[in-house]
């Protein structure tokens, strides 16, 4: 029963997400910019749809013109349908070079009817190895749901129709790199990797039932903007951004909840309890965070 009742909340919650964020979204046509697979990625509907497809010669991605550092990034995203094994739909943030950081949504596809799987990381000067899975507690083919990176410099935290489903707490007190010196782009792509996404690379994708065709839309970046080496967030005025309750945002009691909810019932793989991959002990971050 509590899953039942809980599950509606989310789901009114999302709604509400859904319309507020349609009324304040960004034209894909000033914001992005398609980077490969020819015409597979294109701008629909004047700018307000963005679609990737993936066939067996290429997959297709895009990338924010902008560069941030901190910010809340919003986007609403429907998946691939159908048997979509093999494929990955890729939405993250990244530096660039060899030491970059990133913050990672990978959609692992999945047969017909088996669920998605939410692959996430966070890199730090180069380094990831910081890998949470999830399964959703909805269908993400069906329609559009919203999928949130809030940056700050004292979290990151991962939400899905704006419930948060991973908390990554600033521990440089005690040794742990945290991403704050280096400015990120918005990037997304689809592509085949059946050599690993679904099942390990048990089941390959199925050539017959492309195309392969995953949808965006109302892409919000409310961030410090990176130019010519400064940030918009060091002007200190009121219009640089917007709302600016991302960059203290952590989790009240009712997002400690979810955030509990969604590890009980939805988290299907945890680097911090992964005890047989760390023989020499578990990476400092998972040794004292509540939130891991």
């Amino acid at each position: 029963m509590e899953i039942y009742v809980f599950s509606v909340l989310v789901f009114l919650l999302s709604l509400f997400m859904a319309s507020f964020m349609a009324a304040s979204a960004g034209n894909f046509n000033q914001e992005v910019d398609l980077t490969w697979g020819g015409d597979r990625a294109k701008i629909l509907s004047g700018g307000n749809v963005l679609s990737l497809t993936l066939d067996k010669v290429c997959g297709s991605g895009f990338q924010s013109k902008s560069e941030y550092l901190f910010g809340r990034i919003d986007m609403q995203i429907k998946l691939v349908g159908g048997n979509s094994a093999g494929s990955v739909t890729a939405y993250y943030l990244s530096s660039e070079g060899p030491y970059h950081d990133e913050i990672d949504f990978e959609f692992l596809g999945n047969l017909s009817g088996e669920p998605y799987t939410v692959h996430t990381n966070v890199y730090t000067q180069g380094k990831g190895d910081r890998e949470q899975q999830f399964h959703l507690w909805f269908d993400p083919t069906k329609d559009f749901h919203l999928y949130s990176v809030v940056w700050n410099h004292q979290r990151i935290i991962l939400l899905v129709d704006d419930t948060p489903i991973r908390v990554y707490e600033n521990q440089e007190s005690i040794g742990v790199p945290f991403p704050k010196n280096q400015p990120m782009k918005l990037y997304s792509s689809l592509w085949n990797a059946d050599q690993w996404a679904t099942r390990g690379g048990l089941v390959k994708a199925d050539w017959s039932k492309a195309p392969f065709t995953a949808y965006y839309r109302n892409f919000k970046a409310n961030a410090c903007l990176w130019s010519s080496g400064s940030s918009s967030c060091s002007l200190k005025t009121t219009s640089s951004i917007t709302n600016n309750a991302w960059q203290t945002q952590g989790l009240d009691s009712t997002g400690r909840r979810s955030l509990r909810w969604v590890q009980k019932y939805y988290m299907i793989y945890n680097y911090c309890t992964d005890y047989k991959r760390f023989p020499m002990g578990r990476p400092r971050e998972c040794r004292l965070s509540k939130h891991f």
